[in-house]
């Protein structure tokens, strides 16, 4: 009464028919009609100091959907809320259930806050939602795989349909909240497959019916803005989404295959690039050496590894330190995937002639301190990079090579003189991306000497315990959460420039850079695994 849901009279009037029969004051009120059952339970709810959940106002979050099967949900009568502060918000409709929390607890991997609802609120909120996450073969959309003008319109009614639309969400936000790169989906010869990057690594998140491939695919290119009557043709475009307040960026492509179109979106995150050297995971003597390399005025410095390595995030990180108001920064780029305050960004283009090549020669015209270039793919790109460097500039680039020497000789492969990168080349940084051990799970052992030996230690200087992977709820029992850098940091001194004029093989370069000072990947991975931040199967997976 005090709460204000029934009148004085009405209390009254239950009071006499609960005398009468026995029955429960609260099953009295809703027989009655003078409230309903969420209304008492949420008085309840504040009188024991719990939450009461109203899914009309508080729709479930699909990260929590996730980790709770809905076998478990409907056998207890619950329903996942959300994850906060590492607490699953969990409505349920007995909370004093010890059992149904412990069970939470040990497959969830969380701490468990019960809420609760009532018993048909949850049952139905497991019917929607449920649905909506898993998505069951029974459900009718469209799934033909060639599509005709006729079928055009339909097809987009569909995809604006709401079980299509929070399917495609629901699969967004798990990748965020996983902390995933990129986003797979790829047509089989029976389903639909969905697989996360995650810290370099693809894991298979989910299965969808084939009878809904058409649709989902659909649904990401008319996000990102492509012709969905195109199928036969790779298509490439953008999106942007907000999440948890924040705007997320997304590069989407896709390609035909035997079973249909696979999509892939790669999601482009803005703290990534906002961060300082120092967060790269550099040794404390590679990251003297590669910032040594900043304070010249002009000079080449070029960033080496595969595609993945994280050569553009070091190149961003490295014009962060650069980008001052005093500084004249200008890049070309393909494609520009985050934007710089301060930094002149120029996006090439092909087919319109806007070449990495023409974007420099347009560049020296603008009177720039710093030249950014995406990466060298050519002769005449290197020629005029080169040139570049050695008339006043400071150039960054990227090269896909194996190992910081190689890129000298790369450079001469692609027509170069030898004379010209022995002068220009300043500084080269061959990287890697190693995941770390996840904190909570990391497991300490002491290793066989041999093993440490073949894995490339020195027998005189051999860690006496190291860790391995072990693997719980946090890191998605993979024994990894995050990644660092793997860095090799080569400085152009008198020996190695002679070198290069002589047209040396990478080895030799390589022998006198490691006599001066310069830590191969395998030498700084292993310090990185004596450290204890990762561990030897990660290094031996990333460096042959």
């Amino acid at each position: 009464m005090r709460a204000g849901i029934i009148t004085e009279r009405q209390l009254s009037d239950a009071l006499e028919v609960h005398k009468a029969t026995g029955s429960p004051l609260g099953r009295v009120l809703v027989d009655l009609g003078y409230a309903t059952q969420g209304a008492i339970l949420s008085v309840m709810a504040r009188q024991i100091g719990i939450e009461y959940i109203d899914f009309e106002e508080r729709k479930p979050e699909p990260n929590a959907i996730a980790i709770v099967p809905k076998d478990l949900a409907t056998r207890y009568i619950l329903m996942p809320v959300a994850i906060v502060e590492d607490q699953l918000i969990v409505a349920m409709a007995d909370p004093q259930n010890v059992l149904a929390l412990d069970d939470l607890r040990i497959i969830t991997g969380y701490d468990i806050k019960p809420a609760i609802s009532t018993k048909d609120d949850i049952l139905s909120a497991i019917e929607e939602f449920y649905k909506v996450a898993q998505h069951n073969a029974d459900d009718e959309f469209i799934g033909s795989e060639e599509l005709d003008e006729s079928e055009l319109e339909s097809l987009t009614d569909v995809t604006s349909d709401a079980p299509i639309v929070k399917l495609v969400n629901f699969i967004i936000h798990k990748a965020v909240t996983d902390r995933a790169s990129d986003i797979h989906i790829e047509p089989q010869e029976k389903d639909l497959r969905v697989r996360f990057r995650v810290d370099g690594v693809l894991h298979e998140v989910m299965h969808s019916p084939k009878s809904v491939q058409a649709s989902i695919i659909s649904r990401f290119k008319i996000m990102a803005e492509m012709d969905i009557a195109e199928s036969r043709k790779p298509q490439d475009g953008h999106c942007a989404l907000v999440m948890g307040g924040k705007q997320l960026d997304f590069r989407v492509s896709t390609l035909p295959t035997v079973y249909g179109e696979r999509v892939v979106l790669r999601i482009l995150r803005k703290d990534s690039v906002m961060l300082r050297l120092s967060d790269l995971g550099f040794l404390p003597s590679s990251l003297e050496r590669f910032e040594s390399s900043f304070k010249k005025p002009y000079g080449a410095i070029l960033v080496t590894g595969p595609t993945g390595s994280g050569k553009s995030t070091s190149l961003y990180a490295a014009v962060n330190v650069l980008n001052d108001p005093a500084r004249h920064i200008i890049t070309a780029e393909d494609p520009v995937e985050y934007r710089l305050d301060g930094v002149n960004q120029c996006q090439t283009n092909a087919r319109a002639g806007l070449t990495f090549a023409r974007a420099l020669r347009s560049f020296l015209r603008c009177s720039p301190d710093v030249i950014l270039v995406g990466e060298i793919r050519d002769q005449e790109t290197a020629n005029i990079a080169i040139e570049s460097a050695l008339t006043g500039h400071l150039v960054l680039s990227t090269l896909h090579t194996n190992d910081a020497p190689g890129a000298i000789t790369r450079l001469v492969e692609m027509g170069v003189e030898p004379f010209l990168v022995s002068s220009a080349v300043d500084c080269i940084l061959a990287q890697r991306l190693a995941r770390k051990l996840c904190k909570e799970c990391k497991v300490e052992y002491v290793p066989k000497p041999q093993a440490l030996i073949d894995a490339g230690y020195h027998p005189d200087n051999l860690p006496e315990k190291i860790f391995k992977a072990g693997g719980c709820k946090r890191c998605g029992n993979t024994g990894y959460r995050g990644r660092m850098g793997v860095h090799e940091v080569l400085l152009m001194s008198e020996e190695i420039s002679k070198l290069t004029v002589e047209e040396a093989t990478a080895e030799e370069i390589g022998r006198v850079a490691v006599e001066q000072g310069m830590l191969t990947l395998k030498e700084d991975g292993l310090e990185k695994v004596r450290m204890g931040h990762t561990s030897i199967e990660e290094i031996l997976r990333i460096i042959v």
